[in-house]
Formats: C-alpha cells, sequence, structure tokens
C-alpha cells in the first residue's frame, strides 16, 4: 500500500525537537531530489515547501528530456554529454512517467538539413550507449509521414532524431513521494519565514503552516546541521534572510507555452525549428493529447507565482507555427497558455546579459554562515545537481561523507514493476489515465469512485488518490500538477472545478480553495 501524507501527522513530526542533518527549502525538482539522495544516503532529512511541490518552474517545463541540442552550438560539450545520460538514467527510472519521443526539424533550404544533421550525428556520438535512436535523414515524403500537417511548399526534407518526455509535475510527485517512503520528512504549504543563526553559523530554520492563512499559522523552528536553499528563481530572496548583503545571482528567463487540440499535428512526433526569425527556437511536443506550442528565453523582472505572458510572445508562437503548419492555429484555438520561469545564473558582469547565453549550468554556493545555495540547472539533470549539491556540502565540513551513486539506479515510486505495457509512449498521444501510476494503477482502481469518470483520463478515485497519497491540498493541487487538466484544457478544468472541490473537502476536511481556482482557470484562459 503506498505511503499516506495525512497533513495532521506531517505537520504534528515538525514539533518534535530532534535534530535533521538537513533542512532543505523548496519543493521543486532541485530540493526534491536532494531530499531522495540525501535520504538514500542515511541522512535525517526535512524539506518545506511555500506552496505545493513543483507549484512554480517545475511544473511548467516544456516536458523534455533532453540533451540540449541547442547548447552544441553553444560549444558546451560537457553539459550536453551530462545531460544525455542523466536523460537516459531518468527514463529507466521512471519509464511510467518519461518515454522517448522522436523529433524531426524540417528543412526549407537545402543546405539545413545536412548542415543540423551533422550537429545531431554528434549528439548521437556525445549520447554513445545511452543513445534512444540515430539520426536520420528524411526525404520529403518521410517527413511529410512524421509531421503529417507540416507546410508542403518548399519543403526539401528533414532530420529525425531522438530525446525524451515526461510529466515535469509527476515525476516532482514520485521523488517527493520516494523521499519519504526512504525516510525524509516533506511539507508542502509551510514556509521558510526565518534563518536561525548562533554565533555567526546557521543552525536551523523558522517555517510556518500556510494552510490557514499567514496570520493564523502556527510556527515551527527546525534545527539542522546543514540548510539547503533549493527555491529555483526565489533563491535570492532566501539569500537575503542570511544576515549579509548579497548580489542577486539570477536573472529569470521566461518560456511560454499555449496548448492547442492535437489535430494542429495529429502525430507522435515533436517539430523542433532550431532557429526562428529572430534567433529563438520553436517547437511543437505532443504530450498528453494535445500539442505544446512554445518557444524559450525571454528576459523576465518579475517573480510572479503565476506569471503572465506577454502579448508579443503570443503572437511570436502563433506566427512562426503558421509558417511551418499547413493548418495555423489562431487565438481562438488556444486550450490554455502558461508562463515557466527558468533560474539562469548571472556571469559576474551581467549588465545587459542575454537569457541565450546565460547559464543552464547549476550554481552551488556556500555562504559564510554555511547556507548552501543551488540554482540554475534544469529538470532533465536534477539528479546530478543533488549529488553536486552533496559534495559540496561535505567538502564544506557541514556533513559527514559518504558515497555518491545511491539513486543512479533508484526506481521511483510507481516503477518497481512497471512492464512493456507501461513503458509504451502513453504520454505522447494518449491523455493522463491510470498507465501514468505505474504499478500504483491497480490500487488506485481500487478506490472508491474508480468507475467514476470526472472527463476523460480523470475518475474520482484519482482524486482521493491525490488526497489521500500525493499531498493533494486544493483544486488546483489536483487540477493543476496530479492531474494536467489545467495546463491541456484550462476552460475544462474550471468547469470541472466544483466536483473536484467535494471530492477534495471531503478527503481533508479543509476548504479546497475553488475561488482561488477558478480565478486561475481563467487566467490561463485569457489571452493578452
Amino acid at each position: 500500500m503506498p505511503l499516506a501524507t495525512q497533513r495532521l501527522q506531517l505537520i504534528t513530526q515538525l514539533e518534535d525537537p530532534k535534530r535533521y542533518d538537513i533542512a532543505i527549502i523548496g519543493g521543486g525538482a532541485t530540493g526534491l531530489g536532494i531530499a531522495l539522495d540525501a535520504a538514500l544516503r542515511g541522512f535525517k532529512v526535512v524539506l518545506v515547501e511555500s506552496h505545493d511541490f513543483a507549484k512554480g518552474t517545475s511544473s511548467r517545463a516544456t516536458k523534455l528530456v533532453h540533451g540540449g541540442v541547442r547548447y552544441l552550438a553553444q560549444g558546451n560539450i560537457s553539459l550536453v554529454r551530462e545531460a544525455l545520460q542523466e536523460r537516459t538514467t531518468l527514463l529507466h527510472n521512471a519509464p511510467h512517467i518519461a518515454q522517448p519521443l522522436p523529433f524531426v526539424m524540417p528543412s526549407y533550404k537545402f543546405w539545413e538539413a545536412p548542415f543540423y544533421g551533422v550537429g545531431l550525428k554528434m549528439y548521437d556520438a556525445l549520447a554513445g550507449k545511452a543513445g534512444l535512436g540515430a539520426t536520420e535523414f528524411l526525404n520529403t515524403k518521410q517527413t511529410l509521414h512524421c509531421l503529417p500537417t507540416l507546410q508542403k511548399v518548399g519543403l526539401k526534407g528533414g532530420v529525425k532524431y531522438w530525446d525524451g518526455q515526461f510529466d515535469d509535475a509527476r515525476l516532482a510527485l514520485a521523488l517527493a513521494r520516494s523521499a519519504a517512503k526512504v525516510g525524509a520528512l516533506l511539507v508542502n504549504y509551510c514556509k521558510a519565514t526565518k534563518l536561525i543563526h548562533e554565533e555567526g553559523r546557521l543552525v536551523g530554520l523558522e517555517c510556518q503552516d500556510q494552510e490557514h492563512g499567514q496570520e493564523r499559522g502556527k510556527k515551527y523552528n527546525i534545527s539542522a546541521s546543514c540548510i539547503i536553499n533549493a527555491t529555483g528563481v526565489w533563491v535570492d530572496e532566501i539569500r537575503q534572510k542570511d544576515g549579509e548583503a548579497v548580489k542577486d545571482i539570477v536573472a529569470p528567463s521566461q518560456g511560454v507555452h499555449v496548448v492547442v487540440d492535437r489535430e494542429f499535428m495529429p502525430t507522435d512526433h515533436a517539430m523542433l525549428i532550431p532557429k526562428t526569425a529572430d534567433g529563438r527556437v520553436l517547437f511543437a511536443v505532443p504530450w498528453l493529447g494535445k500539442t505544446i506550442l512554445g518557444t524559450t528565453d525571454t528576459p523576465r523582472e518579475d517573480l510572479a507565482r503565476e506569471p503572465e505572458p506577454f502579448k508579443a510572445e503570443l503572437e511570436f508562437i502563433l506566427n512562426e507555427s503558421a509558417n511551418y503548419l499547413s493548418k495555423a492555429p489562431t487565438r481562438a484555438d488556444v486550450k490554455s497558455i502558461w508562463v515557466g520561469l527558468r533560474p539562469l545564473v548571472k556571469p559576474p558582469e551581467d549588465e545587459g546579459a542575454n537569457t541565450k547565453k546565460l547559464s543552464r549550468e547549476h550554481t552551488v554556493l556556500v555562504s559564510k554562515s554555511g547556507l548552501v545555495t543551488v540554482t540554475g540547472g534544469k529538470w532533465t539533470t536534477y539528479r546530478a545537481m543533488a549529488e553536486d549539491v552533496l559534495e559540496q556540502c561535505f567538502e564544506s565540513g557541514l556533513l559527514p561523507a559518504r558515497p555518491a551513486g545511491a539513486t543512479v539506479d533508484f526506481s521511483l515510486v510507481g516503477a518497481q514493476h512497471a512492464d512493456k505495457k507501461q513503458k509504451k509512449m502513453s504520454n505522447i498521444g494518449e491523455a493522463q489515465g491510470l498507465h501514468s501510476y505505474g504499478d500504483e494503477a491497480d490500487f488506485v482502481a481500487s478506490l472508491q469512485g474508480s468507475s467514476r469518470e470526472l472527463i476523460f483520463g480523470l475518475t474520482e478515485a484519482m482524486v482521493r488518490f491525490a488526497a489521500r497519497y500525493e499531498y493533494a491540498r486544493t483544486v488546483e493541487d489536483v487540477l493543476a500538477r496530479r492531474s494536467r487538466l489545467l495546463f491541456l484544457d484550462a476552460d475544462q478544468a474550471e468547469k470541472l472545478g466544483a466536483v473536484v472541490a467535494k471530492i477534495v473537502q471531503e478527503e481533508t476536511g479543509q476548504d479546497p480553495q475553488l475561488a482561488d481556482f477558478l480565478h486561475l482557470a481563467k487566467q490561463y484562459q485569457h489571452l493578452p
């Protein structure tokens, strides 16, 4: 039976005066990856997250497990090689959440296929035995077979290569639940409000229960030998609490994602345009029965929890899509629009820096008081990042050194007995369903409401499972991250909100925050 995540039991454990080895602030990809690695090495671990797990950047990725084809052009061979190895590790450890995905780069100029093909052959070579499939040169007919709604006029052919795809929020949950299973304490909706120092050294943190509102939530003190700041684009806010004036190290960059129906690209191949009119990448990715269109790397100053897209970005995506798709989506075809903020690391002299040139590699800093801060990186390399952070903790004398490698072959929750049927590329063409639960599918199907389908791919039993075993506390938790409906079709999510709210309230006994969710669903439908 899965490990229950009852809120009262989790909060009660925070009252225990015991000292932890590691206290982690931030429940995104980085923090959760560190929690699992540290717990597997036998450390006493606690993690607090001010909102829901993966509420920020970690649920708003482009859903790709990749080595970073475009980083080859930047000459960052080491980053690409590491990411390719980590890509294979992730696909192996979570086959119910991550699968291989074929990509096609269409060519409309004679030089494009050989030019990009050479780079992709290098990509294959760097992957070595970790490769997912060989790069192929395609003629016009083969390219259209892979991408049937591609613009035919002027098409010369294309190049096909392989990367991976995943469900980012569900991978975050699998990490959280796996860490809890091996002894870590993880609490969402619990904000780190203060860092505690003794004689100039960091010895713990104060956190506050956010579920009952900031004014009424109880505060808890956590003692730990090592405090890790893994809050993504918000790391500088925590660094400011450390008692010294520090310069910001993060330059936020946004990626805008527009979701349309699968009819605009009815295929299980993704399309990648490596260089658009302004030099950025355009992608069209099949995901959970829909198609995600988007681009990346627009500088952004604000750090809103729910960033709204810029009008120019939406227009750019739709206009560029029209250059490559025979049936171009319009504003009326958009099912959901959402933005992810990436924590790119600033160079020492960053005035006027372009976010396309900032580092995707992660940075680990240790302050004079002992605060360990990690930021940058990407989902694909979360596991390697966790190892690097712990190594830095050892080198700084904050923790006793213990061997790495515990997570290399560690199957995440749901993957322990994944069979071939579950390993099929179900996340590409199909809506979310029981297959995404891996070997827990039968247990989910045994719960109350398994025969009651709320919408295709989501049953009442799944909602109950989310509340009992996946830390879900609100309607948003269920429809944005346990199910991905908000990201796929915001209007349908809005219509389903009241039904889900009733089930969540039955399970938790708490206000499921329906009004807040309905407001958010409107935002995901609102086009700038």
